[in-house]
C-alpha cells in the first residue's frame, strides 16, 4: 500500500541492495564549530553568574529615559570624613532653600527629613520648601538622560530667580553614597541644591514614579501640582510647565 508521506531518507537507514546490510545511521554535522559552541556556552555562563550576584531590592526596576533598567543599589564608598568635606567643598552646592512662609497643613512633605548635600546637615523639607513654588527633580547618577537634563535645571534655577526654587533629590539607589553624586555635580559644574532620598521617603510623599529624571511641580502651599515623567531639553519647556501647571511665569 502506498503512502503520501515524504521519507527522510537522511533520518532513517535501508538495506543496501547489493549486501543486504543495513548502514549505519549518519548523524548531521553541527552547524557550530567547536570554537564557537564554547564561546556560546563561556557567555551563557557569564551571564547566570551575574543574574546570580546581581543586588536587588524589593522593587529594582525602575526606567531612565525611554529604556526599562534593573539597578542594584549603589554601596557607599568608604572614605574618611577628610575626603568627604574635600568633595563637598569642591562641589560648592547651593545651600536647600529657607522657608518664605508657615508649612502648608496638607503639604506633601510634612514631616519629611534628609541630608541637605551641600551642607551635610539634616533639612526638613516640609517646613523648609514652604512659601515658594518648588519644581523637584528626581534623578541618579545612574541615569544618563539625568546627566544630559541637570545643567538645564541650573540654567532655569538662574532665569527663576525667587519666583520658583529648583530642589534635586538623588534616588534611593545610589543615595548611600554622598561622595559620589558630590563628584559628579561637581563634574558637571551643577551648584543646585540637592538632598539624598536614601529611604525613598521623599519619592513616597511625592508620589513619584520610578522613572528618572522626573520633575515634580509643587505649589507654594505644599501640595503636588503635576507630577512629570520626561526629561526636559530647553528651559522654555521647562517655563511652560511651570506656567501651565503653578502659574508662575519664569
Amino acid at each position: 500500500m502506498s503512502t503520501d508521506e515524504p521519507r527522510d531518507t537522511a533520518a532513517q537507514s535501508t538495506p543496501d541492495s547489493r549486501d543486504g546490510t543495513t548502514p549505519t545511521r549518519t548523524s548531521r554535522p553541527s552547524r557550530f564549530p567547536p570554537a564557537a559552541r564554547w564561546t556560546i556556552v563561556f557567555v551563557v555562563v557569564m551571564v547566570a553568574l551575574v543574574v546570580a550576584i546581581w543586588p536587588r531590592g524589593d522593587d529594582d526596576r525602575v526606567i531612565s529615559g525611554d529604556t526599562t533598567t534593573t539597578v542594584g543599589t549603589q554601596t557607599s564608598v568608604p572614605v574618611d570624613a577628610g575626603e568627604l568635606a574635600g568633595a563637598r567643598t569642591e562641589a560648592a552646592l547651593a545651600d536647600c532653600p529657607a522657608p518664605t512662609a508657615a508649612p502648608g497643613t496638607h503639604a506633601a512633605l510634612a514631616g519629611i527629613v534628609a541630608e541637605c548635600l551641600g551642607t551635610g546637615r539634616p533639612y526638613n523639607l516640609g517646613e523648609g520648601t514652604a512659601g515658594t513654588p518648588l519644581l523637584i527633580n528626581m534623578w541618579a547618577t545612574w541615569c544618563y538622560p539625568c546627566r544630559q537634563e541637570l545643567p538645564i535645571l541650573s540654567r532655569y534655577a538662574a532665569r527663576a530667580g525667587s519666583k520658583v526654587n529648583v530642589l534635586t533629590v538623588h534616588a534611593k539607589e545610589g543615595a548611600g553614597n554622598p561622595y559620589l553624586v558630590l563628584k559628579f555635580l561637581s563634574e558637571l559644574g551643577v551648584r543646585l541644591p540637592a538632598t539624598l532620598d536614601t529611604n525613598g521617603k521623599i519619592a513616597a510623599a511625592l508620589r513619584a514614579p520610578r522613572v528618572f529624571p522626573s520633575t515634580v511641580l509643587v505649589r507654594a502651599d505644599g501640595t503636588v501640582a503635576k507630577v512629570l515623567p520626561q526629561v526636559f531639553h530647553n528651559t522654555d519647556d521647562i517655563a511652560g510647565a511651570v506656567r501651565t501647571h503653578l502659574g508662575v511665569d519664569t
